[in-house]
């Protein structure tokens, strides 16, 4: 029986782990939420287009139990349980959630267009993140729905920019032999 995974696929999956993680010190905390600025979607992104679904999900669940382990790779350098159970929690959940949904969005295209990336990126960065996200928040800290997803407002601009930086380097990535054969 043949293995699921190769040894490749498995060295791109804890590579896009370790980046999420490597990410997540990228971080900013605001004043004015418990949700900081970070670099962690921008892995996301690219571990959804590269991976494709399963495999970038994939990645984004060994990140999840690396954290839950107790390594500090969250945002902030922070790590437990707690963390997937608090304001914050709702958008780790999403990562998973947005890496399949890019990969499934870009899968069976061995060279997508720039529009379809920024769209796949867009659908699976942002609106898959953000939706648990904002209803773990809302939840968690009490605030309407409608709040907390007002409150994420400042995030966008950002969250745009790393679309389209993320989209730009997995367009070039994709010629790469290893990427380009990783569905």
């Amino acid at each position: 029986m043949k293995p699921k995974y190769s040894v490749r696929d498995l060295i791109l999956i804890s590579l896009f782990a370790a980046l999420t993680a490597v990410m997540a010190y990228v971080s900013i905390p605001l004043p004015f939420s418990p949700v900081p600025l970070s670099g962690q979607t921008f892995a996301v992104m690219l571990a959804g287009v590269l991976l494709g679904a399963r495999k970038g999900a994939f990645s984004q669940i060994i990140y999840l139990l690396l954290g839950v382990a107790g390594i500090p790779v969250f945002a902030g350098g922070y790590a437990g349980i707690s963390r997937l159970a608090g304001p914050t929690g709702g958008f780790i959940w999403g990562f998973v959630i947005g890496a399949y949904i890019i990969g499934k969005l870009v899968e069976g295209e061995k060279c997508p267009s720039m529009a379809r990336l920024v769209a796949a990126v867009v659908v699976g960065g942002i609106i898959a993140v953000y939706l648990p996200g904002i209803l773990q928040l809302a939840y968690v800290t009490g605030m309407a729905g409608r709040q907390a997803a007002v409150a994420m407002l400042p995030y966008i601009p950002g969250d745009l920019v790393k679309v389209a930086a993320a989209s730009v380097l997995a367009k070039q990535m994709l010629s790469i032999p290893i990427f380009n054969a990783s569905y």
